[in-house]
């Protein structure tokens, strides 16, 4: 169950209206790592994670917390677009909203929201579901929330180093706050499941089905071999069940392969066509 309440978690009113910013704040709202995305993902996770605990209680109090930050956002972004008028085309031309928009202001703020946020990244993108990951797997899924809160507090840094207003300035210095926080919870929560499961997603595959001869080998696949000096090359592995090697020159393991023509009734560009100049066709494929 979910309840609303009516006052906003921090402050949110700029100093002065400036559409053009109000379209930049759209990325943090519904882009790929908005608040949008993170509060969904957070959600989703909580609410299949099969048992209760404390992990699905992080997960519900983040995500709900998001949700505010969702709607601190909103309230910035129609704040920022006080002030911006609409008219008609004949007037339109002299409107301080026209030369916005030729600015680098999202038009549909006037047009499509009615001078308010919109669920979509700063290019108009509506946001899709496709950005938030819940697999039902803890690590996995707290892997990818420290990385949405590293995107996402990177993006806000960004914001907030763009812009002189002040209100702004201190709302985004909250959510900046608030995602240090929400980095070092998940890291917290990261290194608890690595100590009870080790570092491997997921942790319960059999060793034994895996071709373990190369779970621990750096091909070098890239001109140089300056990666040969990283730990990820030698000593051992981080789940501490192997030993890293570094293969400098790889070999094939197998050969090249060889498909057979499609049927007919696929109608694919005949065999004689696509065969190389040492391949030989056999006639009855021709």
């Amino acid at each position: 169950m979910f309840f609303h309440k009516k006052e906003l978690q921090y402050h949110a009113k700029p100093e002065r209206p400036d559409p053009i910013f109000a379209r930049q704040l759209q990325e943090v709202l519904g882009g790929q790592w908005g608040e949008i995305s993170v509060a969904m993902q957070y959600l989703f996770q909580g609410w299949n994670l099969r048992g209760n605990g404390k992990y699905k209680d992080l997960l519900m109090d983040t995500g709900a917390e998001e949700l505010a930050h969702i709607e601190m956002l909103a309230t910035m972004i129609a704040r920022l677009l006080d002030g911006a008028p609409v008219g008609d085309l004949e007037t339109a031309a002299k409107d301080p909203v026209i030369g916005a928009i030729l600015g680098g202001m999202n038009p549909q703020h006037a047009i499509v929201s009615g001078l308010g946020a919109m669920p979509a990244d700063a290019m108009g993108n509506r946001w899709t579901a496709n950005y938030i990951i819940a697999s039902g797997n803890l690590l996995a899924d707290f892997r990818m929330n420290l990385t949405a809160e590293s995107q996402g507090r990177l993006q806000v840094s960004r914001l907030y180093a763009a812009t002189n207003d002040r209100g702004v300035k201190d709302m985004l210095s909250w959510l900046i706050a608030r995602d240090t926080m929400h980095q070092n919870q998940w890291i917290a929560a990261i290194k608890e499941l690595e100590a009870k499961e080790n570092v491997v997603v997921p942790s319960t595959f059999p060793r034994e089905l895996e071709k373990q001869e190369v779970a621990y080998t750096l091909f070098n696949f890239s001109e140089g071999n300056e990666s040969a000096t990283g730990r990820w090359a030698h000593g051992k592995s981080m789940d501490g069940l192997g030993t890293f090697n570094y293969v400098e020159n790889p070999v094939p393991l197998a050969n090249k392969p060889k498909l057979k023509p499609a049927p007919e009734y696929i109608f694919d560009t005949p065999p004689a066509v696509v065969k190389g100049r040492d391949e030989q066709i056999p006639p009855n494929l021709i």
